[in-house]
């Protein structure tokens, strides 16, 4: 049998580049939830197998079926961004073909015009 070491897996991989990166523990936490739920979603494929029509149907079916906000969706994109950015050295030019998930039109408590505390 040969002793050859195996190549770290992506996952692995992934956390590596994170924290050569400095990103906070959280980040690094979220980004590999994202990844591991895209890898999930298309049946286990290695995401170097996958590509445009993958991750549009990912982040589409977040916003879509999932009904996530935009900044989650955000999140989602930013977390395949790393991935293929800077552990596969991949570049995806593309993105902007995907389905956006919606913009909360909710304004803060402090926008409404709500009553100030005063009593006039």
């Amino acid at each position: 049998m040969a002793d050859v070491a195996a190549a770290p897996r992506l996952l692995d991989q992934v956390r590596d580049r994170i924290r050569v990166k400095h990103f906070s523990l959280r980040t690094e936490q979220v980004y590999l939830g994202w990844i591991r739920r895209y890898i999930l979603f298309h049946g286990k494929r290695h995401p170097r197998d996958m590509g445009k029509a993958e991750i549009e149907a990912f982040l589409s079916h977040l916003a879509v079926d999932r009904n996530v906000t935009a900044s989650t969706q955000n999140q989602a994109k930013a977390a395949l961004l790393f991935l293929y950015r800077e552990v596969l050295a991949l570049e995806l030019p593309w993105l902007a073909d995907i389905t956006q998930a919606k913009a909360s039109s909710r304004l803060p408590v402090v926008l409404t015009g709500g009553n100030a505390g005063g009593a006039g």
